[in-house]
Formats: C-alpha cells, sequence, structure tokens
C-alpha cells in the first residue's frame, strides 16, 4: 500500500535515534513505552537511561525495594505506572520464568500494559502485525483519510482499529508503526505542521478541506476537581514528619508531609487552630497556597510550619527522620519543591 511504503520512506530519511530502537529486547522495550505514556520523549529520556542503568533485566527490577523504584520515578507522574512496572516484573519472574512473554494475548494481560502497549511489544520486538494506536496515530489518520468519529467514542475506536489494521506493513510491522507514531511527534505534529513538506499534502484531507485544527475530533473533555491539601510542617530540632500514601489516591505509594484535607482553602491561622489538637500551639510559618495541576484534579496546597506539641492522631502513622535523610525518600513533585525551598 502507498502510504505505508511513503510512511516508511520518511521514517528511514527522518528518524530520531533513540536507544530503545537499537534493540528487540521486549523488557528494554516495553520499560521505553511504560516510561513514554504520558511524557515527552526528551523528558522520558533520562529516566529511560536510569531505570536501565540500574535494572539491566527484568529479574533486577523484580528485586528492587518498591521505594526504591519510586525514587527512580520521581518527578515523572502517573505514578501507578511505576507500581505496575514493579508488580510486573515479578509477575514474569514468578510466572514466565524471567522471559518476557512473546504472545500478544499474553502481554496483554500483562498488568499495566493496554493494547497499545502490547501492540508495540509484540511488533517492536517479535515483529508481529498488531498496529499500534495512540495519540500521533489517531492524529496522522484521522487527518489524512478525514476520520471525523471521535477517537474517544466506541464507534470511533473500532474505525481508527480497523483502518490501523489494513494500512500497516505485514512484512514490516515494527518499523511500519514505529514511522506511523513518529509521523505524528515530528511532522504532523498538533499544532503547526508543516504540510509544505508532508509526503501526504496531495492526499491530506485535513489539508484539502482547511480542517488541520479541527482533526481529531474529541467528544469528552477532562473534568478537574479542585483539591485543598494543608501539609503541617513539625520539626523538631533536626527532625521532621513524613507520611506514606497508602490509599487508592494520588501518590500512593509516596511520601508527603502530615496532612489536613479541607473542603475549601484555609487562609486563616484561627480556622486551622480549630481543627487541630491542641488549638493552642504555634504556627510559626504560612506558606502561599501553591496550585499543582494533575490530569484530573487541581490541589491547592499551604504549607503550615507549627511546633511539635501536636494531636498523636495527626502524626500516629507519620513517621520522624532526621532532616538530612528527607531525600532518600520518594515524593511527589509538589513535595520536592517545598522541600528544595526548605533546605
Amino acid at each position: 500500500m502507498r502510504f505505508s511504503i511513503d510512511l516508511i520512506e520518511w521514517y528511514n530519511l527522518n528518524k530520531r535515534e533513540l536507544p530503545w530502537r537499537n534493540t528487540k529486547d521486549p523488557y528494554t522495550i516495553w520499560l521505553s513505552e511504560i516510561i513514554l505514556q504520558q511524557t515527552r520523549v526528551d523528558q522520558g529520556l533520562a529516566y529511560f537511561h536510569k531505570f536501565i542503568d540500574n535494572y539491566p533485566t527484568v529479574e533486577h527490577l523484580s528485586k528492587a525495594p518498591e521505594d526504591e523504584v519510586l525514587k527512580y520515578w520521581q518527578g515523572l507522574g502517573y505514578y501507578s505506572r511505576a507500581r505496575n512496572l514493579h508488580f510486573t516484573s515479578k509477575h514474569i519472574v514468578s510466572h514466565y520464568n524471567g522471559v518476557f512473554p512473546n504472545k500478544y494475548k499474553d502481554i496483554l494481560s500483562l498488568k499495566g500494559v493496554g493494547e497499545y502497549t502490547a501492540a508495540a511489544i509484540s511488533s517492536f520486538s517479535f515483529n508481529q502485525p498488531h498496529p499500534v494506536i495512540d495519540g500521533n496515530v489517531y492524529r496522522v489518520l484521522s487527518r489524512v483519510y478525514g476520520i471525523k468519529e471521535a477517537i474517544d467514542s466506541t464507534i470511533g475506536k473500532k474505525t481508527f482499529k480497523s483502518i490501523a489494521a489494513e494500512l500497516i506493513d505485514k512484512k514490516n510491522p515494527s518499523i511500519y508503526n514505529q514511522a506511523i507514531m513518529e509521523f505524528g511527534a515530528l511532522q504532523c505534529t498538533p499544532k503547526n505542521p508543516n504540510c509544505e513538506i508532508c509526503p501526504f499534502k496531495l492526499e491530506c484531507y485535513a489539508l484539502k478541506n482547511n480542517q488541520i485544527n479541527t482533526l481529531p475530533v474529541k467528544e469528552k473533555r477532562i473534568k478537574q476537581k479542585n483539591r485543598y491539601f494543608n501539609y503541617l510542617i513539625i520539626k523538631n530540632n533536626k527532625s521532621i514528619y513524613l507520611n506514606q500514601r497508602v490509599d487508592n489516591d494520588i501518590w500512593k505509594g509516596l511520601y508527603d508531609f502530615p496532612l489536613i484535607e479541607s473542603e475549601i482553602e484555609i487562609s486563616k491561622e484561627s480556622d486551622l487552630k480549630k481543627i487541630l489538637s491542641p488549638p493552642n500551639l504555634t504556627i510559626e510559618n504560612r506558606s502561599k497556597p501553591i496550585k499543582h495541576i494533575l490530569s484530573h484534579q487541581k490541589i491547592y496546597a499551604t504549607f503550615w510550619t507549627i511546633s511539635d506539641k501536636i494531636s498523636k492522631d495527626l502524626i500516629e502513622k507519620a513517621i520522624k527522620i532526621n532532616l538530612k535523610e528527607i531525600n532518600n525518600y520518594p515524593v511527589p513533585k509538589l513535595i520536592e519543591n517545598y522541600i528544595k525551598s526548605m533546605l
């Protein structure tokens, strides 16, 4: 098919040299794909090298403490990816004797692996003809072929899946899949694509019909809820309290400070004292509210430095550590930034 031929020709001339493209090792490719979910290549590259250097095989990763894995992941966000990566490494060691499965169905069954990642691993490592469909692919196909079904609708997903299966080069699925993803990342970009040098400019539906900015179509908008976090910075000489987040909420497994979440922003010391026990404790300092945006939430965090004489209920699950050791613990970016300003 001409589309796949032109696409692969473009790829051979324009592809970036990336370390996971120089191997067929499924562990390396799996690691890179998990890191690159919701992450730009330029940001993910350093994390990829960090993980490969410290965990060169799936067995090395399986033996690592979860806290260590989360610490190496710190700053990358979407921490469930790291927890699933760690869990799945243990599963591969225990159920597959440390050998990464080579069948699409088995790869898809792994925790944290969806259809896109399973297609990527099975095609890149084993040259199996499973088409990858990610944001880049949706964008390329919708523009070139004028597909107006919403990419987040049931009928839209079926339509794109069918067309992607028709277009994939059955003899070279690995190269084709990498090519269409790279084309979306470098050439057919979300904003201001350089259509003048595009190999598909003569047949591109979006270009001919002035719909570059309207395709692909997405029908659902992410609703963000506001949350108000009041962090308690409880210092005692050279010690400080940290709390590990264990509930099924954001940042599970990471550490932050003892926390009071409120329905609205607390701006007055007197309002915080009504919640704290004893209410007459000394509040030494209050930060300005810091806005931290996640995909589905906006966090408004205020850091309150208070005296050590506080109710045991607030610190019963916390650990008391030497302030010098605070950088040994995996923390969310919001907390990491505050620690840098504090030290």
